[in-house]
């Protein structure tokens, strides 16, 4: 065991308002482990697993698996095309098609037929053999199928509009199952192969071979994000007639980056330099392309330094949530539902195996009712109905998602950025069109 070392000290900044107490202590118990530096909240931060969302610490020759998380290289990409958006007229048919040509959710891999067809050198990195001989881990099948589906939670493509009326292509996703089967096997590692504790901190040595394996499967796991980016945003691309891109951005925010000999674990935080990074709000919200302000203090300093106000060189990642999941849209229940989609019948609580109406058939419509989990939506917090409706009324197209992502579950994200004073908003991009996975798809992959 790891001796343990004051914490209070290696926290540099703790940005936000209000801060999230129990955030603030989970950093604290992270920091605790001898093999850490330094640490720093990002003003979107909130309570995650074993590390906050918005968490950032550096560790001196070790890494974290609970740290990086489950969605390793979880992050953005954005470009910016030479379309404007008014060109497009009538943005419902763009979004549809988009819709049923790209995979959300977990269910919908892609066909693997010629026409979808993946060849990328990450394919070929031997680092395959070596993670698949893992007991119950056949990744790379699984990861060849699963490139370029986007997932569901808070995983989207959206369309915008910068301040010229230009079009911008936006997607949010990281490694789907290959990342959570690398995090699965890192956490058990660093337990010692016995049962990890959900709420502590796992760290791998990097100077064992299991830390090493880690890093390089992180590593490939990153590279995977990328090429699943990549590959939605070409598609999307292609569907709108392959406009000609005029800048493009990609990063990660849930990933560990070796920065001046230590390695830097970000969740849920934007690595800040001179190079753009995306930062996107809710569905109702602007996106930001920022960047570092240059350091004009250190003039003995590198030309590329980044002014820091103790944020370890790190911005937010989004808004930030202010409501759980279930406070939004309510609590998983087992419910009977019918299967028509267009039919007024509300689904009602499942108490035990029998249907609750005569026949098992929907009262309404007479087709067999289904049962399924879904949200029993009684108790919800935000009327989805509505929320869809104002949000087509301010000309944002919304495919999918659902209650547990509504525009008021999230903080303002101007009001994020402004804590972080030294981040140069570039581009302002506001949303034309968002589509994401519905909410009652269950992704087991936990993206």
């Amino acid at each position: 065991m790891h001796g343990r070392a004051e914490s209070s000290d290696k926290l540099q900044a703790v940005l936000g308002d209000p801060v999230d107490e129990k955030a603030l202590e989970q950093i604290n118990v992270v920091l605790e482990d001898d093999r850490t530096i330094a640490g720093a909240l990002m003003a979107d931060h909130h309570l995650g697993y074993s590390m906050p969302i918005g968490g950032v610490v550096a560790y001196q020759d070790a890494i974290s698996p609970s740290g990086v998380g489950y969605d390793i290289a979880c992050g953005n990409k954005a470009v910016r095309t030479d379309t404007l958006v008014d060109d497009l007229g009538d943005l419902l048919p763009w979004m549809r098609m988009i819709e049923q040509r790209i995979s959300f959710g977990v269910g919908r891999v892609r066909s693997g037929s010629e026409d979808d067809d993946v060849d990328h050198p990450l394919f070929s990195d031997p680092i395959w053999s070596e993670l698949d001989a893992e007991p119950g881990q056949p990744l790379k099948q699984k990861a060849y199928m699963q490139l370029g589906t986007v997932g569901s939670g808070n995983h989207y493509v959206d369309l915008l509009r910068d301040e010229e009326g230009y079009l911008w292509v936006a997607n949010h996703f990281g490694s789907r199952g290959l990342g959570h089967a690398i995090a699965s096997m890192g956490l058990l590692w660093a337990h010692g192969d016995g049962p990890a504790q959900r709420d502590e901190p796992a760290v791998l040595d990097l100077g064992t071979e299991r830390g090493q394996l880690y890093l390089a499967g992180m590593t490939l796991a990153g590279e995977y994000a990328y090429a699943g980016r990549d590959y939605v945003i070409d598609h999307v691309l292609a569907l709108l007639g392959h406009p000609n891109v005029t800048l493009e951005v990609h990063n990660h925010h849930n990933f560990a980056w070796l920065e001046d000999d230590l390695w830097v674990v970000r969740k849920g935080a934007t690595p800040l330099t001179l190079d753009p990074a995306f930062i996107g709000g809710s569905m109702g919200d602007i996106s930001v392309i920022v960047r570092g302000k240059r350091d004009g203090r250190r003039e003995d300093g590198p030309v590329d330094a980044v002014e820091d106000v103790g944020a370890m060189g790190s911005a937010p990642h989004g808004a930030g949530r202010v409501m759980s999941r279930t406070a939004a849209a309510g609590k998983l229940r087992r419910m009977w539902h019918c299967r028509n989609r267009n039919c007024r019948f509300q689904p009602v609580r499942a108490s035990g195996n029998a249907a609750p109406f005569e026949g098992g058939k929907c009262p309404e419509c007479q087709l067999p009712l289904s049962r399924s989990r879904m949200r029993d939506t009684s108790g919800a917090a935000v009327d989805w109905d509505a929320t869809r409706k104002s949000l087509s009324e301010r000309g944002i197209v919304v495919l999918g998602s659902g209650a547990d992502e509504a525009p008021q579950v999230y903080k303002d994200l101007a009001s994020v950025l402004a804590l972080h004073t030294n981040i140069e908003v570039l581009h302002t991009l506001h949303p034309v069109g968002v589509v994401m996975a519905g909410s009652d798809i269950h992704d087991p992959y936990k993206d």
